[in-house]
Protein backbone atom coordinates (compact mmCIF):
# COMPACT_ATOMS: atom_id res chain seq x y z
CA UNK A 1 0.00 0.00 0.00
CA UNK A 2 1.32 3.45 -1.07
CA UNK A 3 1.58 5.92 1.66
CA UNK A 4 -0.30 8.62 0.31
CA UNK A 5 -3.42 6.00 -0.29
CA UNK A 6 -3.07 5.30 3.82
CA UNK A 7 -2.74 8.37 4.97
CA UNK A 8 -5.46 9.68 3.21
CA UNK A 9 -7.31 6.31 4.08
CA UNK A 10 -6.84 7.73 8.13
CA UNK A 11 -7.75 11.14 7.48
CA UNK A 12 -10.98 9.92 6.37
CA UNK A 13 -11.58 7.65 9.08
CA UNK A 14 -10.03 9.80 12.21
CA UNK A 15 -12.04 11.63 14.41
CA UNK A 16 -8.70 13.85 16.16
CA UNK A 17 -10.61 12.51 19.54
CA UNK A 18 -7.29 13.39 21.77
CA UNK A 19 -6.66 17.11 22.92
CA UNK A 20 -9.86 18.22 22.37
CA UNK A 21 -9.80 18.05 18.59
CA UNK A 22 -12.45 19.25 16.02
CA UNK A 23 -14.96 16.33 14.69
CA UNK A 24 -16.65 18.46 12.72
CA UNK A 25 -14.59 17.46 9.70
CA UNK A 26 -15.86 14.11 10.42
CA UNK A 27 -19.35 15.03 10.48
CA UNK A 28 -19.40 16.87 7.40
CA UNK A 29 -17.60 13.76 5.56
CA UNK A 30 -20.56 11.29 6.51
CA UNK A 31 -22.87 14.21 5.52
CA UNK A 32 -21.00 14.21 2.11
CA UNK A 33 -21.52 10.21 1.99
CA UNK A 34 -25.06 10.05 2.61
CA UNK A 35 -26.00 12.92 0.43
CA UNK A 36 -24.14 11.00 -2.35
CA UNK A 37 -25.66 7.76 -1.31
CA UNK A 38 -29.18 9.33 -1.25
CA UNK A 39 -28.78 10.88 -4.37
CA UNK A 40 -27.62 7.94 -6.51
CA UNK A 41 -30.08 5.73 -4.90
CA UNK A 42 -33.12 8.39 -5.71
CA UNK A 43 -31.86 8.55 -9.79
CA UNK A 44 -32.00 4.92 -9.88
CA UNK A 45 -35.09 4.33 -8.71
CA UNK A 46 -36.97 7.02 -10.57
CA UNK A 47 -34.90 6.15 -13.46
CA UNK A 48 -36.21 2.39 -12.69
CA UNK A 49 -40.22 3.78 -12.52
CA UNK A 50 -39.53 5.31 -16.11
CA UNK A 51 -38.47 2.32 -17.87
CA UNK A 52 -41.31 0.50 -16.07
CA UNK A 53 -43.93 2.88 -17.32
CA UNK A 54 -41.92 2.69 -20.67
CA UNK A 55 -42.35 -0.56 -20.81
CA UNK A 56 -46.28 -0.59 -19.92
CA UNK A 57 -46.73 2.10 -22.78
CA UNK A 58 -44.73 -0.06 -25.16
CA UNK A 59 -46.71 -2.97 -24.41
CA UNK A 60 -50.10 -1.69 -24.38
CA UNK A 61 -49.45 -0.12 -28.19
CA UNK A 62 -47.84 -2.81 -29.43
CA UNK A 63 -51.19 -5.06 -28.03
CA UNK A 64 -53.26 -3.00 -30.97
CA UNK A 65 -50.82 -1.81 -33.18
CA UNK A 66 -48.12 -4.12 -34.98
CA UNK A 67 -44.23 -4.31 -34.95
CA UNK A 68 -44.42 -3.44 -38.80
CA UNK A 69 -47.27 -3.26 -41.39
CA UNK A 70 -46.99 -3.67 -44.88
CA UNK A 71 -49.89 -1.22 -46.98
CA UNK A 72 -50.46 -0.03 -50.20
CA UNK A 73 -49.18 3.78 -51.51
CA UNK A 74 -52.86 4.35 -52.47
CA UNK A 75 -54.20 2.79 -49.02
CA UNK A 76 -55.44 -0.20 -50.87
CA UNK A 77 -53.30 -3.68 -50.95
CA UNK A 78 -53.85 -5.68 -53.99
CA UNK A 79 -53.23 -9.74 -53.63
CA UNK A 80 -52.19 -9.66 -49.61
CA UNK A 81 -51.68 -13.21 -49.67
CA UNK A 82 -48.96 -13.00 -51.80
CA UNK A 83 -47.26 -10.10 -50.32
CA UNK A 84 -47.39 -11.74 -46.86
CA UNK A 85 -45.76 -14.97 -48.34
CA UNK A 86 -43.31 -13.12 -49.63
CA UNK A 87 -42.24 -11.18 -46.03
CA UNK A 88 -43.01 -14.28 -43.94
CA UNK A 89 -39.71 -15.11 -45.94
CA UNK A 90 -37.52 -12.93 -44.26
CA UNK A 91 -36.15 -14.86 -41.64
CA UNK A 92 -37.19 -11.91 -38.21
CA UNK A 93 -40.86 -12.04 -39.17
CA UNK A 94 -42.86 -14.87 -36.95
CA UNK A 95 -46.25 -14.05 -38.52
CA UNK A 96 -48.74 -11.75 -40.89
CA UNK A 97 -52.39 -10.46 -40.49
CA UNK A 98 -53.88 -8.87 -43.30
CA UNK A 99 -56.65 -6.11 -42.32
CA UNK A 100 -59.01 -3.25 -43.65
CA UNK A 101 -58.78 0.03 -41.71
CA UNK A 102 -61.51 2.55 -42.24
CA UNK A 103 -63.37 5.46 -40.75
CA UNK A 104 -67.17 4.95 -40.12
CA UNK A 105 -69.65 6.73 -37.53
CA UNK A 106 -71.36 4.22 -34.91
CA UNK A 107 -75.11 5.23 -33.51
CA UNK A 108 -77.03 3.42 -31.16
CA UNK A 109 -80.21 4.88 -29.84
CA UNK A 110 -79.96 8.98 -29.58
CA UNK A 111 -75.89 8.81 -29.67
CA UNK A 112 -73.42 8.72 -32.33
CA UNK A 113 -69.72 8.38 -31.99
CA UNK A 114 -66.77 8.24 -34.86
CA UNK A 115 -64.68 5.16 -35.12
CA UNK A 116 -61.88 3.51 -36.35
CA UNK A 117 -63.28 0.60 -38.22
CA UNK A 118 -60.62 -2.10 -38.52
CA UNK A 119 -61.18 -5.19 -40.55
CA UNK A 120 -59.26 -8.52 -38.83
CA UNK A 121 -59.42 -12.22 -39.47
CA UNK A 122 -59.60 -13.25 -35.88
CA UNK A 123 -57.09 -16.41 -35.79
CA UNK A 124 -54.30 -14.49 -37.85
CA UNK A 125 -55.19 -11.35 -35.96
CA UNK A 126 -54.82 -13.61 -32.33
CA UNK A 127 -50.63 -14.05 -33.80
CA UNK A 128 -49.82 -10.71 -34.06
CA UNK A 129 -51.66 -8.66 -31.24
CA UNK A 130 -52.64 -9.39 -27.85
CA UNK A 131 -56.63 -8.17 -28.00
CA UNK A 132 -57.28 -11.76 -26.75
CA UNK A 133 -55.38 -10.53 -23.32
CA UNK A 134 -57.46 -7.22 -22.98
CA UNK A 135 -61.26 -8.84 -23.39
CA UNK A 136 -63.25 -7.55 -21.12
CA UNK A 137 -66.37 -9.75 -22.54
CA UNK A 138 -66.54 -11.95 -25.49
CA UNK A 139 -64.03 -13.33 -27.55
CA UNK A 140 -62.43 -12.48 -30.69
CA UNK A 141 -63.39 -15.67 -32.60
CA UNK A 142 -66.98 -14.47 -32.36
CA UNK A 143 -66.45 -12.41 -35.34
CA UNK A 144 -67.93 -14.96 -38.02
CA UNK A 145 -68.02 -13.79 -41.55
CA UNK A 146 -71.67 -12.90 -42.63
CA UNK A 147 -72.91 -12.54 -39.13
CA UNK A 148 -71.88 -8.90 -38.50
CA UNK A 149 -70.29 -9.01 -35.69
CA UNK A 150 -68.69 -6.22 -33.46
CA UNK A 151 -65.86 -6.18 -30.91
CA UNK A 152 -65.62 -2.29 -29.08
CA UNK A 153 -62.99 -0.54 -27.12
CA UNK A 154 -64.04 -0.09 -23.40
CA UNK A 155 -64.23 3.84 -23.72
CA UNK A 156 -66.36 4.05 -27.39
CA UNK A 157 -69.04 1.43 -25.71
CA UNK A 158 -69.53 3.23 -22.98
CA UNK A 159 -70.09 6.63 -24.68
CA UNK A 160 -72.93 4.55 -27.07
CA UNK A 161 -74.49 3.06 -23.58
CA UNK A 162 -73.90 -0.18 -25.18
CA UNK A 163 -73.62 -3.50 -24.23
CA UNK A 164 -72.72 -6.96 -25.51
CA UNK A 165 -75.58 -8.19 -27.49
CA UNK A 166 -77.04 -4.67 -28.75
CA UNK A 167 -77.33 -3.52 -32.00
CA UNK A 168 -75.10 -0.51 -33.44
CA UNK A 169 -75.43 1.01 -36.85
CA UNK A 170 -72.58 1.29 -38.59
CA UNK A 171 -71.93 4.35 -41.10
CA UNK A 172 -69.88 4.18 -43.79
CA UNK A 173 -69.00 7.12 -45.71
CA UNK A 174 -68.96 5.42 -48.92
CA UNK A 175 -72.22 6.50 -50.39
CA UNK A 176 -74.90 4.78 -52.47
CA UNK A 177 -75.33 7.28 -55.68
CA UNK A 178 -79.05 7.94 -56.26
CA UNK A 179 -81.18 10.07 -58.59
CA UNK A 180 -81.85 11.91 -56.16
CA UNK A 181 -78.84 11.87 -53.60
CA UNK A 182 -75.99 10.23 -52.29
CA UNK A 183 -77.07 8.43 -49.14
CA UNK A 184 -74.53 7.23 -46.69
CA UNK A 185 -74.13 2.81 -46.60
CA UNK A 186 -75.82 1.82 -43.39
CA UNK A 187 -75.93 -1.52 -42.06
CA UNK A 188 -76.60 -3.14 -38.24
CA UNK A 189 -73.85 -4.99 -36.21
CA UNK A 190 -74.57 -6.85 -33.40
CA UNK A 191 -71.74 -5.65 -30.58
CA UNK A 192 -69.85 -9.60 -29.66
CA UNK A 193 -67.48 -8.21 -27.13
CA UNK A 194 -65.69 -4.96 -25.36
CA UNK A 195 -61.72 -4.73 -25.12
CA UNK A 196 -59.83 -2.39 -23.10
CA UNK A 197 -56.19 -2.06 -23.78
CA UNK A 198 -55.81 1.02 -21.39
CA UNK A 199 -55.15 3.19 -24.32
CA UNK A 200 -57.35 6.05 -24.27
CA UNK A 201 -56.50 6.58 -28.03
CA UNK A 202 -57.74 2.97 -28.99
CA UNK A 203 -60.16 2.43 -25.99
CA UNK A 204 -62.11 5.47 -27.46
CA UNK A 205 -62.55 4.81 -30.64
CA UNK A 206 -61.29 1.34 -32.19
CA UNK A 207 -64.13 -0.75 -33.00
CA UNK A 208 -63.40 -4.62 -34.93
CA UNK A 209 -65.39 -6.66 -37.35
CA UNK A 210 -64.41 -9.30 -39.39
CA UNK A 211 -62.57 -8.77 -42.33
CA UNK A 212 -65.18 -10.20 -45.03
CA UNK A 213 -67.62 -8.04 -43.59
CA UNK A 214 -65.22 -4.69 -43.85
CA UNK A 215 -64.59 -5.77 -47.52
CA UNK A 216 -68.31 -6.18 -48.31
CA UNK A 217 -69.18 -2.71 -46.48
CA UNK A 218 -66.61 -0.75 -48.16
CA UNK A 219 -66.92 -2.35 -51.46
CA UNK A 220 -62.97 -3.68 -51.64
CA UNK A 221 -64.01 -6.70 -53.10
CA UNK A 222 -60.61 -8.94 -52.50
CA UNK A 223 -58.13 -6.11 -51.46
CA UNK A 224 -57.41 -4.81 -48.09
CA UNK A 225 -55.71 -1.84 -46.53
CA UNK A 226 -52.50 -3.75 -45.63
CA UNK A 227 -50.50 -6.48 -43.66
CA UNK A 228 -49.63 -6.72 -40.12
CA UNK A 229 -46.38 -8.15 -39.03
CA UNK A 230 -44.92 -9.67 -35.76
CA UNK A 231 -41.10 -9.92 -35.73
CA UNK A 232 -38.95 -11.70 -33.30
CA UNK A 233 -37.50 -8.46 -31.55
CA UNK A 234 -40.10 -5.46 -31.29
CA UNK A 235 -36.39 -3.15 -30.61
CA UNK A 236 -35.29 -4.53 -34.79
CA UNK A 237 -38.89 -3.10 -36.21
CA UNK A 238 -36.83 -0.20 -38.28
CA UNK A 239 -34.42 -2.22 -39.43
CA UNK A 240 -36.45 -5.09 -40.72
CA UNK A 241 -38.80 -2.52 -42.13
CA UNK A 242 -36.42 -1.31 -44.46
CA UNK A 243 -34.86 -4.58 -45.32
CA UNK A 244 -38.72 -5.41 -46.22
CA UNK A 245 -38.02 -3.56 -49.37
CA UNK A 246 -36.86 -6.03 -51.53
CA UNK A 247 -39.28 -8.30 -50.99
CA UNK A 248 -42.19 -5.90 -51.83
CA UNK A 249 -43.43 -4.37 -55.12
CA UNK A 250 -43.03 -1.14 -55.86
CA UNK A 251 -46.70 -0.29 -54.99
CA UNK A 252 -46.60 -1.27 -51.80
CA UNK A 253 -44.07 0.11 -48.37
CA UNK A 254 -43.15 -0.92 -44.93
CA UNK A 255 -43.70 1.06 -41.67
CA UNK A 256 -42.66 0.04 -38.48
CA UNK A 257 -44.02 0.92 -35.21
CA UNK A 258 -41.47 3.84 -33.97
CA UNK A 259 -42.63 5.53 -36.71
CA UNK A 260 -45.89 5.28 -36.24
CA UNK A 261 -45.97 6.03 -32.75
CA UNK A 262 -42.70 8.25 -32.28
CA UNK A 263 -44.69 11.06 -30.28
CA UNK A 264 -45.22 8.76 -26.82
CA UNK A 265 -42.16 7.33 -26.93
CA UNK A 266 -39.77 10.81 -28.20
CA UNK A 267 -42.17 11.89 -25.16
CA UNK A 268 -41.06 9.35 -22.49
CA UNK A 269 -37.33 9.73 -23.48
CA UNK A 270 -37.23 12.89 -22.95
CA UNK A 271 -38.91 13.02 -19.89
CA UNK A 272 -36.06 10.55 -18.84
CA UNK A 273 -33.50 12.66 -19.62
CA UNK A 274 -34.62 15.76 -17.97
CA UNK A 275 -35.59 13.62 -14.80
CA UNK A 276 -31.30 12.54 -15.19
CA UNK A 277 -30.29 15.59 -15.21
CA UNK A 278 -32.37 16.87 -12.55
CA UNK A 279 -31.39 14.63 -10.49
CA UNK A 280 -28.16 14.92 -11.03
CA UNK A 281 -27.82 17.80 -9.49
CA UNK A 282 -28.62 16.45 -6.34
CA UNK A 283 -25.27 14.52 -6.55
CA UNK A 284 -23.51 17.02 -7.98
CA UNK A 285 -24.71 18.83 -4.93
CA UNK A 286 -23.65 16.20 -2.40
CA UNK A 287 -20.15 15.94 -4.58
CA UNK A 288 -19.27 19.53 -4.26
CA UNK A 289 -19.73 19.26 -0.17
CA UNK A 290 -16.13 17.01 -0.49
CA UNK A 291 -14.96 20.49 -1.40
CA UNK A 292 -15.90 21.92 1.84
CA UNK A 293 -14.97 19.22 3.90
CA UNK A 294 -11.27 19.13 2.08
CA UNK A 295 -11.33 22.39 2.55
CA UNK A 296 -11.37 22.09 6.70
CA UNK A 297 -9.35 18.74 6.15
CA UNK A 298 -6.34 20.90 4.63
CA UNK A 299 -6.82 24.04 6.95
CA UNK A 300 -6.65 21.32 9.40
CA UNK A 301 -3.73 18.88 8.25
CA UNK A 302 -1.36 22.29 7.31
CA UNK A 303 1.18 20.54 10.32
CA UNK A 304 1.19 17.39 9.30
CA UNK A 305 1.41 18.35 5.61
CA UNK A 306 4.54 20.64 6.06
CA UNK A 307 6.07 17.60 7.90
CA UNK A 308 5.39 15.17 4.87
CA UNK A 309 6.82 17.99 3.04
CA UNK A 310 10.15 18.40 4.90
CA UNK A 311 10.49 14.61 5.02
CA UNK A 312 10.72 15.11 1.04
CA UNK A 313 6.81 14.30 0.23
CA UNK A 314 6.73 16.04 -3.44
CA UNK A 315 3.66 18.41 -4.02
CA UNK A 316 1.84 15.47 -6.56
CA UNK A 317 1.70 13.01 -3.04
CA UNK A 318 0.49 15.89 -1.23
CA UNK A 319 -2.43 16.29 -4.02
CA UNK A 320 -2.92 12.51 -4.59
CA UNK A 321 -3.56 12.02 -0.03
CA UNK A 322 -6.58 14.33 -0.18
CA UNK A 323 -7.51 13.44 -3.80
CA UNK A 324 -7.51 10.17 -2.42
CA UNK A 325 -9.83 10.71 0.81
CA UNK A 326 -12.32 12.67 -1.53
CA UNK A 327 -12.67 9.84 -3.86
CA UNK A 328 -12.83 7.36 -0.36
CA UNK A 329 -15.63 9.41 0.60
CA UNK A 330 -17.90 9.35 -2.81
CA UNK A 331 -17.07 5.74 -3.32
CA UNK A 332 -18.70 5.06 -0.01
CA UNK A 333 -21.58 7.00 -0.63
CA UNK A 334 -21.80 5.37 -4.42
CA UNK A 335 -21.51 2.01 -2.82
CA UNK A 336 -24.43 2.47 -0.63
CA UNK A 337 -26.24 4.72 -3.10
CA UNK A 338 -26.03 1.97 -5.81
CA UNK A 339 -26.77 -1.04 -2.80
CA UNK A 340 -29.40 1.12 -1.77
CA UNK A 341 -31.50 2.08 -4.86
CA UNK A 342 -30.76 -1.06 -6.94
CA UNK A 343 -32.54 -2.91 -3.89
CA UNK A 344 -35.65 -0.32 -4.06
CA UNK A 345 -36.06 -0.73 -7.91
CA UNK A 346 -35.72 -4.44 -7.34
CA UNK A 347 -38.76 -5.06 -4.61
CA UNK A 348 -40.42 -1.66 -5.68
CA UNK A 349 -43.74 -3.60 -5.75
CA UNK A 350 -43.43 -4.63 -2.04
CA UNK A 351 -42.36 -1.24 -0.30
CA UNK A 352 -44.91 1.01 -2.29
CA UNK A 353 -48.02 -1.03 -1.07
CA UNK A 354 -46.60 -0.97 2.63
CA UNK A 355 -45.78 2.50 2.71
CA UNK A 356 -49.47 3.15 1.05
CA UNK A 357 -50.75 1.02 3.78
CA UNK A 358 -48.98 2.56 6.67
CA UNK A 359 -49.65 6.00 5.85
CA UNK A 360 -53.32 4.73 4.15
CA UNK A 361 -52.88 6.54 0.76
CA UNK A 362 -53.43 5.65 -2.60
CA UNK A 363 -50.26 7.25 -5.19
CA UNK A 364 -52.22 6.05 -8.06
CA UNK A 365 -56.09 5.70 -7.34
CA UNK A 366 -57.74 2.60 -9.86
CA UNK A 367 -60.61 5.61 -10.53
CA UNK A 368 -57.85 8.00 -11.93
CA UNK A 369 -55.11 5.81 -13.37
CA UNK A 370 -55.50 2.47 -15.85
CA UNK A 371 -52.00 1.62 -14.11
CA UNK A 372 -52.76 1.29 -10.17
CA UNK A 373 -49.28 0.21 -9.39
CA UNK A 374 -45.90 1.69 -10.00
CA UNK A 375 -44.09 -0.23 -12.47
CA UNK A 376 -40.28 -1.03 -12.17
CA UNK A 377 -37.74 -2.08 -14.91
CA UNK A 378 -34.31 -1.93 -13.80
CA UNK A 379 -31.61 -1.54 -16.37
CA UNK A 380 -27.78 -1.74 -15.59
CA UNK A 381 -26.33 0.03 -18.29
CA UNK A 382 -28.76 2.80 -16.29
CA UNK A 383 -27.22 2.03 -12.98
CA UNK A 384 -23.42 2.00 -14.59
CA UNK A 385 -23.73 5.42 -16.18
CA UNK A 386 -25.33 7.13 -12.97
CA UNK A 387 -22.39 5.14 -11.30
CA UNK A 388 -19.72 6.81 -13.64
CA UNK A 389 -21.11 9.97 -13.50
CA UNK A 390 -21.44 10.29 -10.06
CA UNK A 391 -18.11 9.31 -9.37
CA UNK A 392 -16.43 11.48 -11.74
CA UNK A 393 -18.61 14.09 -9.91
CA UNK A 394 -16.96 13.65 -6.64
CA UNK A 395 -12.99 13.33 -8.50
CA UNK A 396 -13.97 16.83 -9.83
CA UNK A 397 -14.58 18.18 -6.35
CA UNK A 398 -11.57 17.02 -4.49
CA UNK A 399 -9.24 18.63 -7.06
CA UNK A 400 -9.25 22.38 -6.12
CA UNK A 401 -8.76 21.51 -2.43
CA UNK A 402 -5.88 18.92 -2.93
CA UNK A 403 -4.17 21.45 -5.26
CA UNK A 404 -4.40 24.11 -2.41
CA UNK A 405 -3.33 21.63 -0.43
CA UNK A 406 0.17 20.64 -2.75
CA UNK A 407 0.83 24.79 -2.92
CA UNK A 408 1.09 25.21 0.58
CA UNK A 409 4.82 26.24 2.13
CA UNK A 410 5.65 24.62 4.97
CA UNK A 411 7.84 27.50 6.30
CA UNK A 412 4.52 29.17 6.63
CA UNK A 413 2.48 26.38 8.49
CA UNK A 414 5.30 25.51 11.04
CA UNK A 415 5.95 28.86 11.94
CA UNK A 416 3.72 29.29 15.16
CA UNK A 417 3.97 25.23 15.99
Amino acid sequence: MSYEFLVGLRYTRSKRRAQGGNRFISFISMVSMLGIALGVAALIVVLSVMNGFQRELRTRILGVASHVQVSGYDGELNNWQRVADEVSKHPRVLASAPFVQAQGMLSFDQSVRGSLIRGVLPDAEDKVADFAQHMKSGRLEDLQPGRFGIILGADLARALHVMPGDKVTLIAPQGLVTPAAILPRLKQFQVVGIFEVGMFEYDSSLALIHMQDAQTLYRMEDRVSGVRLKIDDLFAAPRVSHELAKYLDADAMASDWTRSHANFFRAVQIEKNVMFIILLLIVAVAAFNIVSTLVMAVQDKQADIAILRTLGASPGSIMAIFVIQGALIGFIGLGLGVAGGVSLALNIDVVVPAIEHALGIQFLSKDVYYISDLPSELQWGDVIAITAVSFVLTLVATLYPSWRASRLNPAEALRYE
